[in-house]
């Protein structure tokens, strides 16, 4: 499903197309890097900005592209340092971001470590059970202008007190493609953003620093190991055998773990990174110490590092997550038998920060508002 905007975002531009395009205008190449650089490295955020281009030149740019092709509707702060911006794209359709920070001692929390959790799509068509995203089913892809554009955004909000933006560099320290939709499924458009991001001349950010997280497309795991792109993988696997991943994930019936184990060993092979494995925990479903052998043993076979998720509640969905102590007990499984593994503290309960249910509340509380209106 794609969305044709009146005008595209010059944020889904590249170095290569930018060049191009000023070329048919009869610009030098250098102009293109010009332009870029009011973007990413000093955050215009109007044409007017571009101060060392010519007024029609800045007048044609205005003509052709859309500046920023996202915008802030809500900026929901937590208790616990987790920050959720919902935006509207230009169809009315909308999307969440998600800054979360870590806080480190003797470090002010504006300069704590953020990393930035990004939506690939309008919701969901992969229907996992426990996840907000796919309530309402697969609306459309994200062009790659609209990728980028959430991450400008933060950079946006965190520039006037991180020192970090006087030298024109990113606001934050990793990048997670986990929020809303499954990255893989829109493949085109979130190597070409991360491409972006990546690029000295877009935001200059590390591949080593970006997590790219999948539900299981086992082909574009095999195509994304051939990108010579260093991003980091996750697998969302919430299912450490077939029966228990099928009941959750309807994925598994195309890709069980026969066809996806070895597609994680083609990527960790050829890019010599060890894999993240995502597990949450859901009360009755998946937290039994048979699950926790099982995932043991396949963590092991990996070389993978294993992430204890903490079910966060979705309103509308049955499930809960485990006590503490027998998320505790879930966790020892794996750290005897010396797994790396991290159980995650919980975050943003209070703000709705699961994928999907800001987005979801906003547009019932629209939809209901407008009926009245009309």
């Amino acid at each position: 499903m794609k969305f044709a905007p009146a005008k595209p975002a010059l944020t889904g531009e590249t170095l290569e197309t930018l060049t191009a395009r000023l070329s048919e205008r009869g610009e030098p190449a250098f102009r293109a890097r010009q332009i870029l650089d009011w973007v990413y490295k000093k955050r215009a955020r109007s044409w007017d900005e571009m101060s060392n281009l010519s007024k029609p030149l800045r007048a044609w740019l205005a003509e052709t592209f859309e500046l920023m092709p996202i915008g802030l509707l809500f900026d929901k702060q937590s208790r616990d340092v987790t920050d959720k911006l919902l935006f509207e794209l230009g169809d009315r359709a909308l999307i969440e971001t998600v800054i979360i920070r870590a806080p480190q001692e003797g470090v002010g929390l504006d300069e704590s470590r953020k990393t930035i959790c990004i939506s690939t799509q309008v919701g969901c068509a992969m229907a996992c059970k426990f996840c907000a995203s796919g309530l309402a089913g697969l609306k459309r892809d994200l062009e790659a202008g609209e990728i980028v554009a959430q991450l400008l955004h933060v950079c946006y909000r965190e520039d006037a007190h991180d020192p970090r933006a006087h030298a024109g560099l990113a606001t934050f320290d990793n990048i997670v493609v986990m929020g809303m939709g499954e990255p893989l499924a829109n493949y085109d458009a979130v190597l070409r953003a991360l491409t972006i991001v990546n690029a000295e001349w877009g935001l200059g950010f590390g591949g080593r620093r970006i997590t790219l997280s999948t539900s299981g497309l086992v082909p574009k795991i095999l195509r994304l190991a051939d990108e010579p792109l260093g991003f980091r993988l996750a697998i969302s696997l919430h299912g450490a055998t077939d029966e228990v991943r099928e009941k959750i994930m309807p994925v598994n019936k195309a890709y069980p773990l026969e066809k996806l184990i070895p597609a994680i060993k083609v990527f960790t092979e050829k890019h010599g990174r060890m894999v993240t494995l995502e597990f949450i925990l859901i009360e009755d479903v998946n937290d039994s110490l048979d699950q926790a052998a099982a995932l043991r043993d396949i963590a092991a076979d990996l070389h993978a590092h294993v992430n204890l998720i903490p079910y966060n509640t979705v309103e509308g969905l049955p499930w809960k997550r485990p006590s503490g102590n027998r998320m505790e007990r879930f966790a020892d499984v794996l750290r005897e038998a010396r797994v790396p593994v991290t159980l995650r503290r919980e975050k943003g309960h209070d703000i709705d920060a699961a994928c999907g249910q800001l987005r979801l509340k906003t547009e019932k509380d629209r939809e209901t508002l407008e009926a009245a209106a009309g």
